[in-house]
């Protein structure tokens, strides 16, 4: 056995039996072949061996390598569930992969974009693009993001097959979770104005949101639009495509939203994630938003 068919299985395992994202696939994907590669180990019995001593040492040189507390974390969550399933397919009873602990990271605030904020992105956005069908596209993704609450993947996930859109979909989250997401009006305006000037064919599994040349249109396009807009008005850096979501869940809590209602909205598997957002300053939420979300009544 090679490395490249360990890797191999891995992907297969991470793709189809764990139902992982495409982002977390090629992360998990990168620690594995790194610790193949500093463990000259290339067969399941090898890896099964690989003790908490040996991995902290690997860990210890991936520090030495410059990656911070988060990164560290994140490689460490990933390198234990490759060593879990090298000991399941070596035929270990005890599957637990070695008791290490990673770094302790301090979980940032969400920093929401005001509503106002949020909606002039997606304006300027569209107002910028080269062609009026790529503004409409680009608006119509940020609009899903901070009306629905969806993640970019998400909404990025859809396809031709969602439409025409009603007033609820549902949607494929993390690890192959589904909820029902509520659309308001002005969100599905948004994406029948984009099928309505898409050059490209809209017809069954095919992507809804395409690229320029056709294909599936990529997060990065989307991310760097926003980029350009946000230096324009004068926003701070964390106002990325990911904190419209971050809008959606922190403006409908401070109009009353409760916690398990926003928790399935947003497709936590659990409330401890959803209840961060309690911690937003009150006084911002109330300043921000004071009714329901107002672009339902555009």
């Amino acid at each position: 056995m090679s490395a490249a068919d360990v890797l191999e299985t891995w992907q297969a395992e991470l793709t189809q039996g764990r139902r992982r994202s495409p982002h977390t696939v090629r992360a998990y994907l990168a620690a594995a072949s790194r610790l193949l590669a500093s463990q000259n180990a290339a067969d399941w019995a090898r890896l099964a061996r690989i003790d908490a001593p040996a991995l902290r040492l690997h860990m210890a040189r991936r520090r030495a390598e410059g990656i911070g507390n988060v990164s560290a974390a994140r490689e460490l969550s990933a390198l234990k569930a490759f060593l879990a399933f090298a000991r399941s397919k070596a035929g270990i009873a005890d599957a637990a992969p070695p008791r290490l602990r990673g770094p302790r990271v301090k979980k940032g605030l969400p920093r929401p974009v005001t509503p106002d904020d949020a909606v002039n992105v997606a304006d300027l956005v569209q107002a910028n693009a080269a062609e009026d069908w790529i503004g409409a596209r680009d608006r119509a993704v940020l609009l899903l993001m901070y009306g629905a609450g969806m993640r970019i993947a998400e909404a990025l996930s859809l396809t031709a097959a969602d439409l025409p859109l009603g007033e609820r979909i549902t949607i494929t989250g993390k690890g192959g979770k589904q909820r029902v997401v509520p659309l308001i009006p002005v969100v599905r305006a948004a994406v029948e104005d984009y099928t309505r000037q898409c050059p490209w064919p809209l017809a069954g599994q095919t992507p809804l949101f395409r690229g320029a040349k056709g294909g599936q249109l990529s997060p990065g396009m989307v991310q760097k639009a926003m980029a350009q807009a946000r230096a324009v008005l004068g926003l701070p850096a964390s106002a990325t495509p990911h904190a419209l979501r971050h809008s959606f869940a922190t403006h409908l809590l401070g109009a009353g939203a409760d916690l398990r209602s926003l928790q399935e909205l947003l497709g936590h598997a659990s409330l401890g994630s959803t209840q961060i957002y309690t911690k937003v300053d009150a006084a911002t939420l109330l300043d921000t938003y004071r009714n329901a979300h107002p672009r339902e009544q555009d």
